[in-house]
């Protein structure tokens, strides 16, 4: 597992710094700047993030097929993913561009919206190879690759990297773009991305452009099914984000600040489950795909053992040195204050957030998508919501408040998805004795 996972959480590391280095360059160039970085990402990865999840289906399929020595199940696997990821990108494209259309509706201030438009035009080219790159990732980790997508993840910085300086800061004769050039620095190095697993694929299996590319409805419809769960999960994830920033935003400036901080805290800290459920999905589908229930259960828990390790140490650094961490964002004291609560609060449900997203990566594997949806939707708009509302508004609480209210919901959803799998392991386990 630690073999497996370890590549992969190294990989959602990698994709937090991409954006994290974007930041920095614009940084440098102004306040519009970062502001068109930020609302143009939110309008992108909100939709591409999302049509993305319909391709977590190629984690059960691929990695049942490859436990069972299928060769050609798999093989058809890949083609169809790469097909739903073609007929995506129109789809992706247009939602983003009718996305961009309506932001003076909802009373952007006018200089951050002439840096983000620019910003999401250059970015816009990025949907199709990284859609690509998506169902490519896919597939390889579910056949166990996972270290060629750590490194591609890794070195796809260095290209962000240069393409941010030449770009943003205009070296090396180009013109200085500003965040228009945090977009296209983006855009080629997911070009790069996705030809660097491209070439990992030829190179693993030269045989794979012989093979019949005709697109398989049946198979097609079969990894809807799978994946159309996870993109809602997804989205019930970003979207009750995204309104506790809208929430925040109604404060003051300082609330706003300190919830950033603590968002791009606990979003880091969570690409180490994130990264151990992928490889969960994989073993477990793997274990099942070779009909031995006995271990995928065990693949099951000892990633939840490797996520509440991981996320317990999580925990007790936001709690015991939350203001060191804010230092790191800001040097104003208000701002330092107000994330480091906030962080203190988010340090209760890091074991819980590491639970659930195993949990999930091993119902997936399991093939089972529907059930981590609902506990979601429940554990977030039912509980959390509305509870962090009452509490931020109507307790005087203020961001902390929606934080507590959040924190609820996530212990809510771990505890009832960890008791799941405990069921799910168990029915496994006696059927394994008979």
């Amino acid at each position: 597992m630690v073999r497996l996972a370890g590549p992969l959480v190294l990989a959602e590391l990698g994709w937090m710094a991409m954006g994290v280095v974007d930041t920095m360059f614009v940084g440098r160039v102004g306040t519009d700047a970062i502001g068109a970085v930020g609302l143009g990402t939110i309008v992108f990865y909100g939709i591409a993030v999302c049509s993305g999840g319909l391709l977590f289906g190629l984690d059960t399929l691929v990695a049942r097929a490859f436990g069972a020595e299928d060769r050609d199940d798999y093989r058809r696997s890949l083609v169809t993913g790469v097909w739903m990821a073609v007929l995506m990108i129109p789809l992706v494209m247009g939602a983003v561009w009718a996305l961009e259309a309506i932001l003076p509706s909802f009373g952007v201030d006018q200089t951050v919206l002439r840096a983000t438009r620019p910003y999401l035009h250059a970015l816009i080219w990025s949907a199709p190879p990284l859609l690509i790159y998506f169902a490519l990732r896919r597939y390889l980790q579910a056949l166990h690759i996972a270290r060629p997508v750590m490194i591609t993840l890794l070195t796809a910085n260095l290209v962000n990297l240069a393409g941010n300086w030449i770009l943003v800061l205009g070296h090396l004769g180009a013109p200085r773009l500003g965040a228009e050039g945090a977009g296209w620095a983006t855009c080629f190095s997911r070009i790069y991305m996705a030809g660097a697993l491209a070439y990992v694929l030829l190179k693993h299996d030269p045989e794979i452009l012989r093979i019949s590319w005709r697109p398989d409805a049946a198979r097609m419809w079969a990894l809807l099914k799978l994946g159309a769960p996870s993109a809602g999960q997804m989205a019930v994830e970003i979207g009750v984000f995204a309104t506790v920033t809208v929430l925040v935003s109604k404060l003051n400036a300082t609330a706003l600040a300190g919830h950033q901080i603590a968002l791009t805290t606990v979003s880091t800290t969570f690409m180490m489950p994130l990264g151990i459920s992928s490889a969960a999905a994989v073993r477990v589908g793997f274990a099942l795909g070779k009909g031995d229930r006995h271990a995928a259960a065990r693949s099951g828990w000892t990633a939840l053992g490797l996520g509440a390790a991981v996320m317990s140490a999580a925990a007790f650094v936001l709690l015991t040195v939350p203001e060191w961490i804010a230092r790191l964002f800001t040097p104003e004291a208000a701002v330092i204050a107000t994330a480091a609560t906030i962080l203190r609060v988010a340090a209760f449900f890091q074991l819980f957030d590491g639970l659930q997203i195993v949990v999930t990566g091993s119902l997936r594997g399991a093939g089972d998508t529907r059930t981590p949806v609902v506990c979601h939707l429940i554990g977030y708009w039912v509980i959390g919501l509305p509870l962090g509302a009452m509490l931020c508004f109507g307790r005087g609480l203020g961001a902390p408040g929606l934080w507590v209210g959040l924190s609820a919901g996530l212990i809510a959803i771990g505890v009832v998805l960890t008791a799941f799998w405990w069921r799910t392991a168990r029915e496994w386990w006696l059927r394994s004795l008979t």
